[in-house]
């Protein structure tokens, strides 16, 4: 967090404090969650668990948006023992968790390795007649991805036609990456497909990950069409992308179609030929411009 953000959440600490001390006035519940998430978000879960204390102690009972700050950040800093002691309070306080608990809770777990964990409370949460956000779902295809259980995740994928979810491609980009890294890039297309008939557009990071999964094939010809693609729709590529296509194809022995690359890639994005030279190796046909 940046110096200015600090010194607010630290200022609103203070007027919590100078609050407390008046007897005019009395913090509320969202005064006491608002330094508290101030805490959170600073990773200082010690102070925000101080804070919590003085508001339930000040007979201040706590919403749902306070319970659900703890339970996040006491998930983010890896602490899965406080965050469901976090939520067996809320239970026991009476008040009722949301799709934003289950998300957090969620999160922690496959965050902290634990997917299956996760999936308990997935079902926990139907249980409850809650529906799942795009984060949960997102959440859940990508910890198991890690895990290579695509399959699983593909699932998860076809689950969303069911939900009035509109689909993103940071849902899409696990499960594509997960089976080009595998080898797969047959499979990895048939998402690529599925990702289109639900019209949800390409980004710069599926784009990536399609090139470089065929290159990593041999499928050079593909790589350059995915690429040609990602120009047409102003998708601007970043130098990863360019230069790993650069590189496979002076391996592959096509060092005309790698100028090429790299030559549009200047003409129409605007990326500095010096950054691209870095990795263009210099044992290449004479007519071609290299890096000395």
């Amino acid at each position: 967090m940046d110096c200015v953000r600090l010194v607010r959440w630290i200022e609103g600490s203070d007027l919590l404090k100078e609050i407390q001390s008046r007897d005019d006035f009395s913090p509320n519940v969202v005064t006491y969650t608002s330094v508290i998430s101030g805490y959170s978000k600073l990773s200082k879960m010690e102070e925000a668990s101080i804070v919590f204390d003085e508001m339930i102690s000040s007979g201040t009972k706590p919403n749902t948006i306070t319970f659900n700050v703890l339970v996040d950040g006491f998930g983010k800093a890896g602490n899965m023992a406080l965050a469901v002691a976090m939520y067996e309070k809320m239970l026991f306080l009476g008040c009722l968790p949301d799709v934003v608990t289950f998300t957090s809770l969620i999160d922690g777990y496959c965050r902290a390795g634990q997917v299956d964990e996760g999936l308990k409370l997935w079902r926990e949460m139907f249980a409850r007649n809650l529906s799942p956000n795009k984060y949960t779902f997102a959440i859940l295809i990508s910890a198991l991805c890690k895990e290579n259980r695509l399959h699983e995740a593909c699932d998860f994928l076809r689950h969303l036609r069911g939900w009035n979810i509109v689909p993103q491609p940071f849902m899409y980009n696990p499960v594509i990456d997960g089976f080009c890294k595998a080898g797969n890039v047959d499979t990895a297309n048939v998402i690529v497909a599925e990702m289109e008939e639900d019209r949800c557009n390409h980004d710069k990071m599926t784009y990536t990950i399609l090139i470089i999964g065929h290159c990593m094939k041999g499928r050079m010809v593909e790589a350059i069409s995915i690429f040609n693609k990602m120009l047409a729709t102003g998708c601007a590529p970043d130098e990863i992308t360019v230069n790993s296509l650069i590189s496979r194809l002076l391996k592959a022995g096509m060092p005309k179609e790698a100028f090429r690359i790299k030559q549009i890639t200047w003409e129409n994005l605007n990326v500095g030929l010096s950054s691209l030279k870095r990795t263009i190796p210099v044992n290449v046909n004479t007519d071609i411009p290299v890096a000395v």
